[in-house]
Order: C-alpha cells, then structure tokens, then sequence
C-alpha cells in the first residue's frame, strides 16, 4: 500500500529534517531559513498522517495535497541553503533526491484518488 511507504518515507525524511535544522543552529548559527525547512520539512508527514486518519476521502484527498505542497516548499529551502553555502552540495543532492521521491509517490496518490473522482 502506497500510504504505508508514504508513512515510513516522510516520517524517516523528517527526522532528517530534524537533525538538518540542529546542525545548522549548532555549527552554522543559522536560525531563520533553518526554521523554515523544519516546518515544512516535518509538516509533510504530519500532513500524510492526517491524511491517513481522514473522516473521508475528501479529507485524505486535501491533506495528501498539502503534504505535496508541502514537499515543494521543503525543496526550495534545500535548493536555497545549499546556494547560500549553509548545507554541502553532497548532503543536499540527497535530501533533495528523498524530497523528490516523496512528491512522486504523493503525485500516484493524488492521480489514483483523482481517478476516482474524489
């Protein structure tokens, strides 16, 4: 099942996240985009598991299309920490690889539900 993967994969790419953001407020001393790739870096998972409770088909549909959002905004802060010299081209190339398998794998989701007419 697609949500299951979906489930392990952004909660795994959050903890990524997690320990991104503390290495660039420990070493780095950068407090403002750091913060930013942490929201969004965590809200697709959290979104992801709402989605999975949703009441309703309707309500799964709308949280999987804020996880993709979501995994899009997540990008652009990597692309943007990288360009300014706080994260390693090596290290981003990586995160942005997870953060791209997530939005394919959100993108099926979304083409399946949107088959169904939900």
């Amino acid at each position: 099942m697609k949500s299951k993967v979906l489930l392990d994969k952004s909660y795994a790419f959050a903890l990524r996240i997690v320990r991104t953001y503390q290495y660039l407020c420990n070493d780095k001393k950068e407090y403002i985009l750091s913060r930013q790739l942490l929201r969004s870096g965590t809200s697709i998972g959290a979104n992801v598991e709402e989605a999975v409770g949703g009441q309703s088909a309707k309500d799964f549909v709308a949280k999987i299309s804020i996880s993709y959002k979501e995994a899009r905004e997540v990008h652009y802060w990597i692309r943007l920490l990288t360009d300014s010299g706080y994260i390693h081209e090596t290290y981003s190339v990586s995160l942005l690889n997870d953060c791209e398998e997530l939005q394919k794998i959100i993108t099926a989701i979304q083409r399946t539900m949107k088959s169904r007419n939900l």
